[in-house]
């Protein structure tokens, strides 16, 4: 890791390297089922989480318990009438007379609810437990900002988190709920400032919506930004741009930096990491959330860019190198199987030990998922596809962003600083799971450790693995007997 001389050793570790890191995985959002051909497949945070299970990372992770969050604590951020309709509306609504009105609401909030016979997909389909799926990534976030904010933990991480489009009545690029939003708020009650940076492909409009006018909260974004394709339209969500910088007292709080396609980990470093510098120096955060969208990964369905995992996981060696409180949550990507290489190496970054994990991908039970990038963990990116970065735009992309910066007042004191301490109304044992593998020996002379597969959904997940391995050792056998044809009919005695 590199560590670019600040990586200072926290508290509770003098060597400087290891952090005290918290982890929240959800079981239930492994089936929430977006539709056939939606890009979404919220399966790739237990595909990450198989992976993270593997090679034995959670032995290093304090588990946070899974919590759903409550109709309460996502009005904080969002409409009572949004979040009534999240709860209230269903699948089978356009089958039903008089749910004329809900359908229309629905629609006006971005849900999507097709007339019957209607084929059309939707961006915001109503997913089979809308509501369910929507408080149990939430409630990871608040979780885990919670953990950060008790001063038990330097880092946490919710992978099915980091939903940055969502806006406070609307649901927006497979968004419906802002859990980011959501944690920062819970941030700012016991921090006096928080730096939200978006790594994801895509621009982290809602968030910066909801802060714009906050000196408080810096929103950072380095995302795409341009036509999708020649004379099409922009890419989503089509905004911003190098001049959105704030409004009021937030002016020059919020920094864009929009890239052109095919952004490679040198280019996307040469940007991230100047940039971030005077961003920690000039505005000298009491805590950090990252949104770690893989979808600017290579070869995502969705993205463009050129990213390969150790590039992208730059971004969280170099964050994590402040030794600021850090939340790191998830957010696009939709090349699953690259999806859950990153995140898994991330975790690895996250605890210290990504130079200790193997390349060779483990079996685990989606193993079949890895063959097209050779059953490594590091997939290939090629050298080249014929697009070159214009190192002059991209020069010019930096000199905005550092101009912008140039303009952000310091806070006014250069140290960092809470805020009078509330975090004693944080009921510690109660967000943490300490019956699970992590806490075996803790649990020992009580008895009261729990296995995490005796969990229902864990068992369910457990068989479903089962199926998938014996799927991939059936397609390694047709493989290998074709190998056996071929090289017997190549030659024959």
């Amino acid at each position: 890791m590199d560590k670019e001389g600040h990586s200072l050793p926290s508290a509770s570790c003098a060597d400087g390297r290891k952090r005290r890191v918290c982890y929240y995985y959800d079981p239930g959002i492994a089936n929430v089922d977006y539709g056939a051909d939606h890009h979404m497949v919220p399966r790739r945070v237990a595909m990450a989480h198989a992976l993270v299970e593997k090679y034995g990372l959670l032995a290093d992770m304090e588990r946070l318990r899974v919590r759903p969050a409550t109709k309460a604590e996502l009005r904080a951020f969002h409409d009572d009438a949004y979040v009534r309709l999240l709860h209230d509306i269903t699948q089978d609504a356009d089958h039903r007379q008089g749910d004329a009105e809900i359908l229309e609401t629905a629609r006006a909030c971005g849900i999507g609810v097709p007339d019957p016979g209607e084929t059309a997909a939707y961006d915001n389909p109503v997913i089979d437990g809308l509501w369910d799926y929507c408080v149990r990534y939430a409630g990871g976030s608040l979780a885990a900002a919670r953990a950060l904010a008790s001063g038990t933990s330097d880092i946490a991480i919710n992978w099915s988190g980091g939903m940055h489009h969502a806006c406070q009545g609307r649901a927006s690029g497979f968004c419906y709920v802002n859990d980011i939003v959501l944690a920062i708020q819970e941030l700012l009650k016991h921090f006096e400032r928080v730096l939200y940076v978006d790594i994801d492909v895509h621009h982290g409009d809602g968030v910066e919506e909801h802060f714009k006018r906050e000196s408080r909260v810096m929103t950072v974004s380095f995302h795409r930004y341009g036509e999708d394709r020649p004379g099409g339209e922009k890419f989503f969500p089509g905004t911003g741009t190098a001049e959105d910088v704030g409004e009021g007292d937030g002016k020059y709080y919020t920094l864009n930096v929009p890239m052109d396609a095919h952004m490679d980990d040198e280019s996307y470093q040469h940007l991230f990491r100047p940039i971030m510098h005077k961003v920690m120096e000039k505005f000298v955060p009491d805590a950090v959330v990252l949104q770690c969208g893989a979808d600017s990964l290579y070869g995502d369905r969705l993205g463009n860019f050129r990213l390969s995992v150790k590039g992208h996981a730059g971004c969280v060696s170099y964050l994590r190198s402040f030794n600021v409180p850090l939340l790191l949550l998830g957010g696009g990507g939709y090349t699953i199987n690259h999806v859950a290489s990153c995140w898994c190496y991330e975790t690895a970054v996250a605890v210290g030990k990504e130079e200790g994990i193997s390349d060779e991908i483990p079996f685990h039970g989606y193993e079949h998922y890895y063959r097209d990038q050779g059953y490594k963990l590091h997939f290939t990116v090629p050298k080249t596809n014929g697009n070159k970065i214009d190192v002059a735009a991209m020069e010019k992309i930096k000199q905005d962003a550092l101009m912008n910066l140039a303009m952000l007042k310091p806070p006014p004191t250069t140290q960092r600083h809470r805020r009078p301490s509330k975090r004693h109304g944080i009921d510690v044992n109660a967000l943490f799971d300490h019956h699970s593998k992590n806490s075996k020996e803790k649990d020992k002379k009580s008895k009261k450790y729990r296995r995490e597969e005796d969990d229902p959904m864990e068992r369910l997940h457990r068989l479903c693995c089962e199926a998938d391995r014996y799927s991939f050792f059936t397609e390694l056998g047709k493989r290998k007997a074709c190998e056996v044809a071929n090289t017997t009919f190549s030659n024959p005695k």
